[in-house]
């Protein structure tokens, strides 16, 4: 039971989603008991899940899963999978594992566009949960992207299945996807998002620095689905969504 439960904190429905850079069992263990109710999702970062063993792997999927969360491997081995034409097996693989989400992305290579939605209906008849992902990893390939565009593409994957889009903001949040070189919102840029006809509960932001799920809560509200939050924010985050922080402090509804 929550603590303080005389009080009427407000309640939201958003989307969190972690980053796993490799952490052991024992670290996901103990962290998931202080807050695991709080995510939803735990991204296995880029292609960390490559670089542990088999056995630590279904030790934390197992884990993940027993506190209610969703883990999933990372866009870039997927990517690899992809380049070496072992996407099915991949997809085989993961299912094996235990995942039960997949991230379909093109962030470190060149993907046909078309290839991408097969790929995104393919894990879909897997069963997974998927989510896609727009934008690149490169700053300067990122900014040859015009945000019409990028709307245009998310659209198309919504429609080929993905269950959620998720806009690149990659770990440090700065000079990439909707973020200038200090971390701050391109509002040019979100206005074209918030004009356009798009399923909000479909998009998760990449959000990892406060500033950033400070603007998207007091823009979309506290049920905005954030992601790529490090796992030392997940408490200050929930504070920030229901107004228990002095920066939402009173522009929480209840």
């Amino acid at each position: 039971m929550q603590s303080f439960s005389f009080l009427k904190i407000p309640v939201h429905n958003g989307l969190t989603m972690i980053i796993d850079k490799g952490q052991s069992p024992e670290y996901v263990e103990h962290s998931m008991k202080v807050f695991g109710s709080y995510i939803t999702c735990a991204k296995f970062g880029w292609g960390t899940s490559a670089v542990q063993s088999e056995e630590i792997l279904k030790e934390k999927i197992e884990i993940y899963k027993k506190y209610g969360v969703k883990p999933y491997p990372g866009g870039t081995l997927f990517e690899y999978a992809l380049k070496d034409g072992k996407f099915l097996e991949f997809l085989d693989y993961c299912k094996n594992l235990g995942f039960e989400c997949i991230e379909i992305s093109d962030g470190s290579m060149e993907i046909d566009f078309d290839l991408k939605c097969e790929c995104i209906k393919k894990a879909k008849e897997y069963g997974f949960t998927v989510l896609s992902e727009i934008g690149k990893k490169s700053i300067e390939e990122d900014a040859k992207i015009p945000i019409s565009k990028k709307i245009a593409d998310l659209k198309l994957e919504i429609e080929a299945g993905s269950d959620f889009v998720i806009l690149e903001g990659r770990e440090g949040g700065k000079s990439i996807g909707l973020y200038d070189e200090k971390g701050n919102l391109k509002q040019d840029d979100l206005e074209q998002i918030v004009n356009s006809d798009i399923d909000f509960k479909k998009l998760i932001f990449e959000a990892p620095l406060k500033n950033q799920q400070v603007e998207f809560i007091e823009r979309f509200g506290n049920s905005v689905n954030l992601g790529n939050i490090a796992f030392d924010e997940v408490i200050s985050l929930e504070t920030l969504r229901t107004g228990l922080r002095g920066d939402t402090f009173g522009k929480i509804l209840k």
